[in-house]
C-alpha cells in the first residue's frame, strides 16, 4: 500500500467527492420528485440547504457531538482515498465502517430520546449490511487474487463473471447503505413515517452540514464500490463501469419511490438471508472449483 498514493487520493477525493455528491443529491431529488408528479427543487438545492448550515450559529447539545460527527466525515474521506488510490478493499470496508460507528456515538451522545432511538436503528442497519460487504471484500480477493482494488486493472475479465452472486447481494444492501426505502429507518427525510432524521434529531448548523457532507462522500465511495465489479484490464471498462453505476442508482431512486419501509426485523432478516444465499454460496462454489 502506497502512503503517499493514499494521502493524494485522499485529498483529491476531499475536494472532488462532495462535489459529484452534492451534484448526484440534486439529480436525485430531481427524479424523485418528477416521479411523483412534482417540478423538484433546483438541482443544486442541496449545497444552498448545506451552505445555510454552515452560516447558522454552532449551537451544539454538547461540545463532544461536533467531534464525533468531524472524526466520522475524516474517516469517511481517508476510506474514499484508500479505495480511489488503488488500495486495501478490506481496509476501506473497516475505515467506513469505523465512520459509522462515530456517526452512531454521536447520537447518543446527545441523550435525546428521538436521537437514542435513530441511533439504535443505525446500529441494526449496521449490524445488516456488514455480513454482505464483508462478503464482497472476500469475494473481491478470491476473483482478483488481492484484496488492492488496483488489481482489477490486470485482469482479463471483469469480477462479475466470477462473483455475480455476491454483487446481487451487494446491490441489496447497497439500498440500506444509500439510506433509501425500504430501508431508510434512521436517517428517513419522508414526513409520512413516525420518525423522520431521527438520529440527526438534536443536530443543526454546522454540524448537520458536516453530516450531509459525509453522506455524499459515502454514496461517491460505494458508488465507486459499484462500478469495481466492471473494470478490467481494458480502459473500455472505464465507460462501462459509469453506465452500470448510473443505472444502478436510477434503480435505487425506483426502489426508494415505489416500495413503503419495511421493519427493523425485516431489514435484518432479509440482508442476513441475502448475505448468506448470495456472498456465502458464491465464495463457497469459488473455494471448491
Amino acid at each position: 500500500m502506497n502512503i503517499i498514493a493514499i494521502i493524494i487520493a485522499t485529498i483529491v477525493f476531499a475536494i472532488v467527492a462532495p462535489v459529484l455528491g452534492c451534484l448526484l443529491a440534486g439529480v436525485d431529488r430531481i427524479i424523485s420528485a418528477r416521479m411523483q408528479g412534482r417540478v423538484g427543487p433546483p438541482l443544486l438545492q442541496p449545497y444552498y440547504d448545506v451552505r445555510k448550515l454552515l452560516g447558522k450559529e454552532n449551537v451544539s447539545v454538547n461540545s463532544s457531538e461536533s467531534v464525533y460527527i468531524t472524526c466520522a466525515l475524516v474517516f469517511t474521506i481517508l476510506a474514499g482515498g484508500i479505495f480511489f488510490s488503488g488500495g486495501n478493499l478490506l481496509m476501506s470496508v473497516f475505515v467506513i465502517t469505523l465512520s459509522a460507528l462515530f456517526f452512531i456515538v454521536a447520537a447518543y451522545s446527545t441523550r435525546s430520546p428521538y436521537a437514542e432511538i435513530g441511533a439504535g436503528r443505525e446500529t441494526l442497519q449496521v449490524m445488516a449490511y456488514e455480513p454482505m460487504v464483508l462478503f464482497m471484500a472476500v469475494g473481491f480477493f478470491m476473483a482478483a487474487g488481492t484484496f488492492d482494488v488496483a488489481g482489477v486493472l490486470s485482469l482479463d475479465a471483469p469480477i462479475i463473471t466470477n462473483i455475480w452472486l455476491v454483487f446481487l447481494g451487494f446491490l441489496f444492501i447497497l439500498t440500506i447503505k444509500l439510506r433509501k426505502s425500504p430501508f431508510d429507518l434512521s436517517y428517513s427525510h419522508h414526513a409520512h413515517q413516525e420518525l423522520v432524521k431521527g438520529i440527526t434529531t438534536e443536530m443543526s448548523g454546522p454540524t448537520l452540514a458536516k453530516v450531509e457532507i459525509m453522506h455524499w462522500c459515502e454514496n461517491i465511495l460505494f458508488l465507486g464500490w459499484t462500478g469495481m465489479f466492471f473494470i478490467w484490464g481494458n480502459p473500455l471498462s472505464f465507460a462501462i463501469a459509469i453506465v452500470a453505476v448510473v443505472l444502478i442508482y436510477f434503480l435505487e431512486i425506483w426502489i426508494d419511490n415505489n416500495f413503503a419501509r419495511v421493519k427493523w426485523q425485516a431489514m435484518l432478516k432479509s440482508a442476513w438471508v441475502a448475505a448468506l444465499v448470495a456472498g456465502g454460496v458464491n465464495i463457497a462454489v469459488l473455494a471448491y472449483l
